[in-house]
């Protein structure tokens, strides 16, 4: 995948809330919270790997990407997005249809569990 193609997809998605405030794990973890299909969306992910290890973070290794699918079914974004937010993911990154729900679920004090 070209690196423009790799930055319109990130384009495409919402932007990425870093929950720096909480602890965060051993190896930061990035949580993918998607509406379409690991199918659909597997070249454009697989681009993002590949530019994360252009920037020498390699999955597995120093770097954790746990992904997420809705397969349009969108009602399932509260409950990815709660996961994460447990997890403590350092990076939550959200197509269109979960924006709100990220941004309810962020900044509401009783959805934020402490550790």
């Amino acid at each position: 995948m070209l690196r423009r193609e790799f930055l319109a997809f990130l384009g495409g998605t919402a932007a990425t809330w870093p929950l720096v405030a909480r602890a965060q794990p051993a190896i930061p973890v990035v949580g993918f919270a998607l509406s379409s299909s690991a199918a659909v969306l597997r070249t454009a992910l697989a681009g993002f790997e590949d530019g994360l290890k252009d920037s020498g973070y390699i999955a597995g290794q120093n770097v954790a990407i746990e992904y997420r699918f809705a397969d349009g079914q969108f009602e399932r974004f509260p409950g990815f997005i709660s996961d994460f937010m447990k997890r403590k993911v350092a990076v939550l990154v959200t197509s269109s249809a979960g924006v709100p729900i990220a941004k309810k679920l962020t900044s509401d004090p009783n959805h934020i569990h402490h550790g």
